[in-house]
């Protein structure tokens, strides 16, 4: 069954524009890799929550939208595979850099997910 890496980022309203040039850079360089998707999402009905929401997840600012992003992988052991080629590509080497991102790292939530359902 497919694999998926998952992500929620705060990204600065003057950097979605930034963020997507970077998405878009990176995203073909993960394909190359064998990603099978590589998907990238800005914010438009996400709510604050009182108990838990998207914005609370990432201690979202006024001048910020949520990003939520996937790459979709044939397995665990192919998405290790790519990633690490992935962060050993020169292409992306300014995006791997704190100093560059067009987002708080910091405030980035990830983890990897074994899909149990595929429709």
């Amino acid at each position: 069954m497919a694999y998926v890496d998952g992500f929620v980022i705060p990204v600065p309203k003057e950097n979605v524009e930034a963020y997507k040039k970077m998405s878009l850079a990176c995203g073909a360089v993960w394909k190359e890799y064998g990603a099978l998707e590589f998907r990238e999402n800005i914010g438009d009905d996400v709510p604050p929550g009182k108990v838990t929401s998207f914005p609370m997840s990432v201690d979202l600012k006024e001048n910020e939208v949520v990003a939520f992003s996937w790459i979709v992988y044939e397995s665990r052991a192919k998405r290790d595979e790519i990633n690490e080629k992935v962060m050993k590509d020169p292409r992306l080497a300014e995006y791997m850099d704190p100093k560059s991102m067009p987002f708080d790292g910091k405030r980035m939530i990830y983890g990897g997910f074994e899909m149990i359902v595929d429709l």
